[in-house]
């Protein structure tokens, strides 16, 4: 579990959302969240699945075992879908 609380903590201000804000979405205290977050306690395998499922990211992500980050493009047209896609590939381009 290395850097956990380090990515919930990234994952909630780019969501712009308050530790309580999580918390009432996660279903437990703010005071778990806060101690996740200084990386003093671990979120039970329940919790650990909600917050996987309110950041869109898997479990092995906020784990530390992968990278991979994913953007649920439910409910979106292909068409739309391609332009993601597209600006995903082009911003790769940029990095290399």
């Amino acid at each position: 579990m290395v850097n956990f609380g380090e990515k919930i903590k990234s994952l909630r201000t780019q969501r712009n959302l308050t530790q309580k804000q999580l918390a009432d979405l996660s279903g437990v205290a703010i005071s778990a969240i806060s101690s996740y977050e200084a990386g003093n306690r671990y979120p039970s395998y329940d919790v650990l699945i909600s917050l996987a499922r309110i950041f869109h990211v898997s479990t092995d992500y906020l784990l530390g075992l992968e990278n991979l980050k994913t953007v649920d493009v439910s409910g979106l047209e292909d068409r739309q879908i391609n332009v993601i896609l597209q600006m995903i590939d082009i911003m790769k381009e940029k990095n290399l």
